[in-house]
């Protein structure tokens, strides 16, 4: 399956992961690395994971209050979004 994400996703999970670097040398390496823990996850069952809306689905990462919000089909897998648990509920679909 092809992993593809928007570039507004790409953003959010390097600032996310510069500012936990920030606080803590290596936070910033654990915080990617939940990152892809869950990709790597949703990837191998894409439709494991809870609708949020339509066609969309989110993964909890683990340790950090972020969700990785998704869409799949049989080919690829699309971040959309790496969604702070704290944000405005639906900023995330435009």
């Amino acid at each position: 399956m092809d992993i593809i994400f928007r570039p507004e996703a790409e953003m959010e999970i390097l600032e996310a992961r510069t500012w936990y670097e920030l606080r803590s040398a290596g936070l910033g390496f654990e915080f990617a690395r939940a990152v892809e823990v869950a990709i790597e996850t949703a990837s191998r069952m894409p439709h494991g994971f809870e609708k949020i809306d339509g066609e969309f689905r989110q993964i909890l990462l683990c340790r950090f209050p972020y969700s990785i919000i998704y869409r799949s089909s049989e080919s690829e897998l699309v971040v959309v979004s790496c969604y702070h648990h704290k944000r405005k509920p639906g900023f995330w679909t435009g």
